[in-house]
């Protein structure tokens, strides 16, 4: 494969195999998306690693890293709003930060058309839930495509684009992460660049765009009028499919489900026939009631909620329709992704006579994978942190924890962070952990990336009501666990340098008085002030601060001349007490049955964080 960037800008038709998230790339620049915003959160970001390749001088369109997916949602609703095709995307939970705009799009006249990429995650591979955002669709009027595949990704991009441009709506390009990162080979068209005229046509003419009072009421009627064109827009362009011989038996999904599918009917004599739906909403009513009519037995397969199953049997019984219609059996069809094991299993449930069991071979063809807790890397500053700050916790400190790397603190053997609900939540919970709380002392994690997303309410709010908390702040100069994208502490942004905008100016320009800062590889200094800021009755700040170790070792080994600087035991030295194993945890350190402990030279990076770690100083550089 030619170098990503070029492959991208190819202008004429070729084929590749490539990643959905990278298919999609190239449909936003066939489609002339002028303008693209995002939050990092996986599935997607590999969306922005696709652009990244693209020299910036020779990108089509603008990209941002905006501070947060609300943000990023009105970025692109503002570009959209001068004429110019715009796309924005995020992960599923994103969409319950941007919720509050989004809600709102489709009542408006997006000029340009508007497409809201979601990587909703079934199986919660990164997430805290296994959120579905189909019911955003429902609640807001908002169509939803959902692919299968790469080549789907690519194909409906475009189908949504020409349908928000049409319409001047948004339109949701519902993604999963099996989607975002399977890949295949992909066939593109030819691409010309359009001339790009800077020329804004935002008219307030276009609008109301005040949904205010009697405004709401026709634009809501406009919105319902919309969902009816568009369900006969996918209608007509023929993009629903129906595979089979006329089977009394019939299948309804869409996205993935499709794939799983596929391959438990490969090789079936008999199988019924399937509907698969490139837009789950609006329900597409004529196909699924001819679908249905044909047919005596239906199962409607769909990972997470019972959505379209509640539509499907609403449009029967309206319809008068005697076909059995089946969906969710139990718990279990509602947990997890639908994986071709899975499908099997509830297709066999459905029609045992029909789709066979899996046998014992079938479960034996792959060996079990072992069990592989996540951790924190090697030379991690957060690492150094929670070593530290557990020596100065009195006993029974409520710890509470945020969205980042530091959210793995909870795992054995630091133990920190008891609660967990989404980004920047924890300093307003600990907050209200603190109230009529004098017997214990309460500490909430904050990541710097996550300060700048969602943090502040929560700070400005235990400054305006006093609360009696310690934030620990924990910055390390990136966006480390979604890819190491920049935030507005960096000192750069996607496309350019910028300003810094220091955590600690901010906090101060908030009005915070009590401010800690120190290095985190500094253990006893950051200790001693965890022991400060804890004393004290009011709200308190301790920057533990320390660049991620996985982006600046990168760095470093891309230098000329750069010497690994490995550590080693001392085995004369070392007694077996294990704290660099029990309590600090670096996955560098190997624990043998006899007791003795070595390193793993292949993991440790030389960050030599680990060497006051040991009682006995039986950790040090290697060579000596």
């Amino acid at each position: 494969m030619k170098d990503m960037g070029e492959m991208l800008l190819t202008r004429t038709a070729f084929s590749e195999i490539v990643m959905g998230n990278t298919a999609l790339v190239r449909a936003m620049i066939e489609a002339g998306t002028r303008v693209i915003t995002s939050y990092p959160g996986s599935p997607t970001p590999e969306i922005a690693t696709a652009i990244q390749s693209i020299a910036p001088d020779r990108r089509p369109f603008y990209f941002e890293f905006s501070s947060n997916e609300k943000v990023a949602t009105e970025v692109a609703f503002g570009a959209s709003l001068n004429g110019y095709l715009s796309t924005v995307f995020f992960k599923s939970v994103g969409l319950n930060v941007a919720a509050d705009s989004f809600v709102q799009l489709s009542l408006m006249n997006c000029l340009g058309g508007m497409v809201i990429v979601l990587g909703d995650d079934p199986g919660a591979n990164s997430s805290q839930n296994e959120q579905d955002n189909r019911h955003y669709a429902y609640m807001s009027y908002t169509p939803v495509f959902e692919p299968a595949s790469p080549t789907e990704t690519y194909a409906y991009y475009k189908e949504a684009a020409a349908l928000a441009r049409t319409m001047g709506k948004p339109i949701i390009l519902r993604l999963t992460t099996h989607v975002c990162h399977a890949k295949e080979r992909v066939a593109f068209a030819g691409w010309t660049p359009e001339r790009f005229e800077h020329n804004p046509r935002f008219d307030a003419a276009n609008g109301p765009y005040i949904p205010l009072t009697t405004a709401v009421f026709p634009k809501k009627f406009a919105a319902l009028e919309g969902l009816k064109r568009v369900e006969k827009w996918v209608d007509e362009r023929n993009l629903h499919q129906t595979t089979g011989s006329g089977s009394t038996r019939g299948i309804i999904l869409s996205g993935m489900v499709a794939l799983s599918v596929a391959e438990v009917l490969e090789g079936l004599t008999e199988k019924p026939d399937v509907l698969k739906l490139a837009m789950p909403y609006p329900v597409p009513t004529r196909v699924i009631a001819e679908f249905l009519a044909a047919h005596e037995e239906v199962k409607v397969l769909e990972e997470l909620d019972d959505t379209l199953e509640k539509e499907i049997k609403a449009m029967a019984y309206d319809r008068g329709l005697s076909t059995k219609i089946m969906g969710k059996a139990g718990d279990e069809d509602w947990v997890g992704e639908y994986t071709p094991d899975k499908v099997q299993d509830i297709l066999h449930r459905t029609w045992p006579d029909q789709i066979p069991a899996r046998t014992v071979a079938d479960a034996q063809t792959v060996a079990p994978v072992p069990a592989r807790p996540p951790q924190m890397c090697p030379g991690c500053g957060h690492r150094s942190a929670f070593h530290a700050i557990r020596q100065a916790l009195p006993d029974k400190t409520i710890t509470v924890a945020d969205i980042g790397c530091h959210t793995l603190g909870f795992l054995e053997p630091y133990r920190m962070g008891e609660i967990l609900l989404c980004m920047g939540a924890s300093t307003s919970i600990g907050a209200g952990l603190a109230r009529f709380n004098e017997a214990r002392k309460v500490v909430a994690f904050l990541g710097d990336s996550t300060f700048f997303h969602a943090g502040l309410p929560g700070i400005i709010n235990a400054l305006f009501n006093n609360h009696n908390l310690t934030l620990v702040l924990m910055e390390n100069g990136t966006t480390a666990m979604t890819g190491h994208q920049d935030h507005a502490a960096s000192g750069k942004n996607f496309n350019e340098v910028t300003e810094a905008i220091p955590v600690r100016r901010v906090l101060e320009g908030l009005g915070v008085k009590h401010i800690f800062e120190t290095d985190t590889y500094r253990q006893q200094e950051l200790t001693g002030m965890m022991r400060e800021a804890l004393a004290l009755n009011t709200f308190s700040v301790v920057i533990a601060r320390h660049p991620c170790m996985l982006l600046f070792a990168k760095k470093q080994r891309k230098k000329s001349g750069y010497v690994d600087r490995h550590v080693s035991i001392d085995q004369g030295a070392c007694t077996h007490i294990h704290a660099c194993v029990q309590e600090f945890a670096c996955p560098s350190f190997t624990r043998s049955a006899d007791g003795s402990v070595t390193v793993n030279p292949e993991l440790c990076i030389g960050d030599r964080s680990c060497i006051q770690t040991c009682p006995k100083q039986a950790i040090i550089p290697a060579g000596e």
